[in-house]
């Protein structure tokens, strides 16, 4: 997501408590950087008409611009070796000797990088083809005035920095709206709302990298977080008691989101990837799109702990996970006892199926955790749509977090939130679900893309004391006898009331808020070094809380 907030950044927030003139104050800072630090722009212009161009070299000068002008291909191909801190080329599509064509291809296959703008006076289809397809950043069609020029130098060599700025002062302008909105006592689901938005802005904030800004939205969201934790206590028991309205959780997702969209004679494919955050979502969004058409994204709340064990059992279930004890005690375990806690997902699936549907759903579960049952996946994914309803559960990211924690490699790779959606991204491009879902995407079938919980970096350590049977997980515990500071979690004392198990008579919950991670006071400062800022799950966040679901259907269908 963002750099670690400067000590500067802050102090300066909260001198000026945050208002919109502090905002302004920085945005004014950031764009006085950015245009002092703004070296001059070289430009190598290839034509065999040179002399005749004068009049718009001399007006590109004039804006700041330096020029280097040839007339022909060679020559073009000569300045790029001698000056290797050329910019921009301007290629004139018909020179004698070497064609522009021609030099266009060399120039890329040297400098693959390099921005060049056609200049042609030939308008003709192979032509702008041969260009387009040699990856061409431009053209322009002769005679070429001296705005056309100036147009394309700013879509070019401008365009990150306008786009930086312009950004800069639409989240200057947002930034009131979604401060009043965090304190204004949001329900359920306008909270989704304001969450969207600040994943948005972060999403155009990282492409802006405009770290000023992200700074300021760090600590928007921060607050946000605040806001939200003190949502969820004073509603939560009230939902899972079904005492207020609620929105959709992780028990009522299939019969709520998923088994009416279900129709006869089209399958449906569920791709439930494990820890699977909105932004993540939205990162990928871009990519299945070019396949599906979304016909609906909507969301749904995890239960609490935002964890596998919990929310995904609950989530095949339809159960909350004191009911799932109570009817399939053989397959539940509690956090403290041996063994697998998420082994009867498949079972747990076609129970709630009986209980919904009255004629028999032909389905099929599985579940992804190595790469040789993700090949598996990927060579069956046409088998499975014979049936009515196939359920994928994928684990890479769930994977990829824990292992970040423990692999300094993956720690220099996925930083930040940021680094963290690119590393996502780039494995969802090179998977077999990927490979898979491609290869059903002329078919007449139904897919539906959701997780269990999402996680978030966690950066505050909460110290707890507890007995040996207490859990490990740094997000929740459950124990007899916990001792905690009050003010950082949610505590359950009766775990019955919030739908949960009750392990021991004096078991009691509780759930780190906002960025807060738990630690036992033995080797404090060597655990708090070793997961301070790792990416962790089972509390309460938006990031963790707020899972999204998407049905798409492939655009184009054999």
């Amino acid at each position: 997501m963002f750099s670690p907030l400067k000590a500067s950044t802050i102090q300066h927030l909260h001198t000026l408590q945050l208002d919109s003139i502090g905002v302004a104050t920085v945005i004014k800072q950031t764009t006085k950087k950015l245009n002092n630090n703004m070296d001059k722009i070289k430009i190598l212009w290839a034509d065999d008409e040179i002399d005749l161009l004068k009049p718009q070299i001399m007006f590109l000068e004039k804006k700041g611009y330096e020029m280097i002008t040839v007339s022909n291909g060679y020559d073009a191909l000569e300045e790029c070796e001698t000056h290797n801190d050329i910019d921009v080329v301007f290629l004139d599509e018909s020179m004698p000797g070497i064609t522009g064509l021609e030099t266009l291809t060399k120039v890329k296959d040297a400098y693959p990088h390099l921005p060049v703008v056609m200049i042609t006076k030939n308008e003709a289809e192979n032509v702008m083809e041969e260009a387009l397809g040699a990856q061409i950043t431009d053209y322009l069609i002769k005679p070429v005035n001296p705005n056309q020029i100036l147009l394309t130098l700013r879509k070019i060599i401008d365009g990150k920095r306008l786009i930086k700025e312009r950004t800069s002062s639409d989240y200057q302008q947002e930034f009131r709206h979604l401060l009043m909105e965090i304190n204004s006592g949001l329900d359920f689901k306008s909270w989704v709302d304001t969450y969207q938005k600040i994943i948005g802005w972060e999403l155009k904030l990282d492409n802006s990298n405009t770290t000023e800004m992200s700074d300021i939205l760090t600590m928007q969201k921060s607050e946000a977080n605040a806001a939200f934790s003190k949502f969820i206590i004073k509603n939560y028991i009230k939902w899972v008691n079904e005492d207020i309205e609620a929105p959709i959780m992780s028990n009522n997702l299939m019969r709520r989101k998923i088994f009416p969209e279900m129709k006869s004679g089209r399958p449906t494919v569920m791709v439930l990837m494990d820890n699977l955050r909105y932004d993540q979502w939205k990162i990928l969004e871009p990519i299945i799109s070019e396949l599906y058409r979304i016909e609906e994204e909507d969301y749904f709340y995890s239960i609490l702990p935002t964890s596998t064990q919990y929310s995904r059992n609950s989530i095949f279930s339809g159960l909350m996970p004191s009911e799932i004890e109570a009817y399939y005690p053989n397959w539940w375990k509690n956090d403290n006892e041996e063994g697998g806690k998420n082994l009867h997902e498949a079972d747990l699936l076609n129970e709630q199926i009986g209980r919904t549907f009255r004629k028999p759903v032909k389905f099929d579960y599985t579940k992804i955790t190595n790469v040789y049952h993700a090949k598996q996946m990927n060579d069956n994914i046409l088998n499975y749509l014979h049936n009515d309803l196939t359920v994928i559960v994928y684990n890479f990211i769930d994977m990829l977090s824990h292992a970040r924690t423990e692999m300094e490699v993956l720690k220099e790779l996925a930083g930040d939130e940021k680094a963290y959606r690119s590393l996502t991204r780039s494995w969802f491009l090179h998977s077999p679900l990927w490979s898979a879902l491609q290869k059903i995407a002329e078919k007449d079938v139904q897919v539906i893309i959701t997780t269990d919980h999402g996680t978030i970096r966690v950066h505050q350590p909460s110290k707890v004391v507890g007995d040996r049977e207490t859990t490990t997980n740094l997000r929740y515990k459950v124990g007899r006898n916990l001792k905690y500071d009050r003010r950082d979690v949610l505590e359950v004392r009766n775990p019955k009331k919030a739908l949960l198990p009750k392990p021991n008579v004096s078991s009691t919950f509780i759930f780190a808020k906002e960025d807060k991670f738990f630690l036992y006071p033995n080797r404090y400062n060597y655990f708090n070094n070793y997961y301070k800022n790792t990416f962790q799950h089972g509390g309460i966040s938006l990031e963790e809380v707020i899972c999204p679901i998407v049905r798409l259907s492939p655009k184009r269908q054999s």
